[in-house]
């Protein structure tokens, strides 16, 4: 099957994500800037999940731009990852909200390794159905920044119950990380 309305669905999606993160910012009581302070442990646990989002959504786009088709397996293990990808909101504010205590950090941290090993499966998914010698499985490669991307989150969430501020500088460091434009599927895209 085509794999069109896989993309608008995942899109929309994506966006209800996003829409549902920014309606749990609260509008500060108060007209100066003290009255932003006590707000940025949720601010900025918004700001790092929609990065994570972001990345997701950019990732799945590039992915889905080097494919034909998907099937049965494609369409669940997409619908996989944004089961993880939908409790961004929840465990972004369970982080915020409380402050960065070691559970919430933990529990985001979770959710953040759950969505890299549903993208992980996603990936394995297409690159069954379209094959070895496809611009989607050269591009993909093997994949060690996800790998390792994984990997870190796993870390980070034991480093957590050592110390919080680990397990958070960690999720921004793979954040980072995927900042840096991922070249892979462009350049397979262009030839």
């Amino acid at each position: 099957m085509g794999k069109g309305r896989v993309e608008a669905f995942t899109d929309g999606v994506v966006a209800i994500i996003i829409t549902i993160m920014v309606l749990e910012l609260k509008v500060p009581h108060g007209e100066d800037v003290s009255a932003l302070l006590p707000l940025w442990p949720v601010f900025f646990s918004y700001v790092l999940s929609f990065i994570n989002v972001g990345i997701y959504w950019n990732n799945l786009h590039n992915m889905f731009h080097t494919v034909q088709r998907v099937d049965g397996r494609v369409l669940w293990a997409n619908l996989n990852l944004l089961f993880w990808l939908s409790l961004m909101p929840v465990t972004t504010a369970f982080m915020g909200e409380n402050h960065f205590a070691p559970v919430p950090v933990a529990v985001y941290g979770a959710d953040l390794a759950l969505c890299a090993i549903a993208y992980n499966i996603l990936a394995a998914a297409l690159h069954r159905l379209h094959g070895n010698d496809t611009a989607f499985a050269k591009a993909l490669g093997n994949d060690r920044k996800g790998k390792l991307s994984l990997a870190v989150y796993i870390a980070a969430v034991l480093l957590t119950f050592v110390n919080q501020w680990i397990g958070v500088a960690l999720y921004v460091l793979v954040a980072m990380i995927w900042l840096v434009p991922d070249t892979r599927f462009a350049r397979v895209i262009e030839k």
